[in-house]
């Protein structure tokens, strides 16, 4: 089993629409990135490409090329998708926290696991999304800008345990009581 930690933020600006989880939320404001700038999302990303040891989403869709200009997050995490697949990993649960003080997230949860599970190809059982406000304290309490954070399980054919059937070749686990 392999654990994943993601942190994101981004500034609240005029002229850019807001995109959380994959789904556009009515606001005044929107969030400054170069792609949608959806930070939960980018957390999300961050936790299932860490857990598996491959860096994070700046490593692996950089701002500095313009193919990522302006792109769907939804996009980039079917390309995580595809690298868990290709890396043989398998999504345990994905735990994610979206912490702004305004607007209300909790009527857009329910969209955000339909989207985000359609990507990853997990059942709602396996995500779980809250947000909080901190109370007018902080960047997000002044409402300056959104954060998300994401830990995620992961487990991998590649690191389960291999047991031969070949009592020569045991090496005596705690599975069996054979010593070879």
């Amino acid at each position: 089993m392999r654990i994943g930690h993601g942190y994101d933020v981004h500034r609240l600006v005029e002229g850019r629409k807001l995109i959380i989880g994959g789904v556009e939320i009515e606001h005044t404001l929107g969030l400054l990135g170069h792609s949608d700038a959806d930070v939960l999302l980018h957390a999300i990303m961050d936790s299932l490409l860490g857990a598996m040891g491959l860096g994070d989403i700046g490593k692996h869709f950089p701002d500095t090329k313009a193919e990522y200009k302006d792109v769907s997050s939804v996009v980039l995490l079917k390309k995580v998708a595809n690298i868990l697949d290709e890396n043989a990993y398998i999504i345990e649960n994905i735990d994610a926290t979206v912490i702004a003080q305004k607007p209300k997230i909790a009527p857009h949860i329910d969209r955000m696991k339909e989207v985000i599970c359609d990507t990853l190809n997990i059942s709602p059982s396996q995500l779980n999304i809250k947000a909080t406000t901190e109370e007018g304290l902080g960047f997000t309490g002044d409402e300056s800008g959104i954060s998300a954070h994401s830990v995620c399980l992961l487990n991998s054919v590649r690191d389960a345990f291999y047991v031969s059937t070949d009592s020569k070749d045991c090496t005596g686990c705690s599975g069996c009581q054979s010593k070879g």
